[in-house]
């Protein structure tokens, strides 16, 4: 039996009750619990919040509610603790062999690879898998900007040519599983990263970032329709 976890708390910043604004005509939210239902992976699907309103939505759209404590739910809690915090509160009599964590941002997330992370990570000794991609500029080009000059941050590779320096990934931002036969929380050593194409992520943070994911969920499905 697997448990999804999404985190959504009701607090954002930048983008004011980002996890429920209207994304092409859905709540952003409905997008991550819609794929964890049509997956057929879970046999539980919970949405941990501190919000009604984000509470209300999701049980619209089929999740169950876990309320998290006030101390989960301001701007220094990571998700690991949220994640790990549903984990303990779901999984008392251990009738979970695997956890995970969908981000409710994740509206671009394709389930053929939440689907290789459970698969991959049941074939390996590693504790967790994860979503990730590629950079799409080389990160040993890279600079800062000191005194209003910039300044390499790895000049031994200043005049190296981009096809010959390593590949760089980052983490993706959509899914994380885990075995729930460890106590260890997440750390991007030793766990196994699943590659999603570039097209198919966008954080969104900012309202840029919002308008950015929207355009793509659009011009995604219209290729695809076509």
């Amino acid at each position: 039996m697997n448990l999804c976890i999404i985190p959504a708390r009701g607090g954002s910043k930048r983008i004011p009750r980002k996890n429920i604004k209207l994304f092409c005509g859905k709540p952003l939210i409905a997008y991550s619990i819609e794929n964890a239902k049509k997956s057929k992976l879970f046999s539980k699907i919970v949405v941990s919040t501190d919000d009604e309103e984000i509470a209300k939505i999701s049980k619209e759209y089929g999740a169950e509610i876990l309320f998290r404590p006030k101390e989960l739910a301001d701007d220094f809690v990571g998700s690991t603790e949220v994640f790990e915090h549903a984990i303990k509160e779901l999984n008392k009599d251990d009738k979970f062999k695997y956890a995970c964590m969908i981000y409710p941002t994740a509206s671009l997330l394709k389930i053929e690879y939440l689907k290789k992370g459970l698969k991959e990570l049941k074939n390996s000794d590693a504790i967790f898998s994860f979503s990730a991609t590629t950079f799409d500029f080389p990160i040993w080009r890279s600079f800062e900007i000191v005194d209003n000059k910039a300044k390499m941050i790895f000049p031994e590779f200043e005049n190296k040519r981009s096809q010959d320096l390593k590949e760089a990934y980052h983490d993706a931002g959509q899914f994380y599983w885990k075995k729930l036969n460890s106590n260890k929380k997440f750390s991007f050593n030793g766990s196994i990263p699943i590659i999603i194409p570039r097209y198919l992520v966008q954080d969104i943070d900012t309202m840029e970032d919002f308008i950015r994911a929207e355009l793509l969920y659009k011009a995604i499905n219209d290729y695809f329709k076509s």
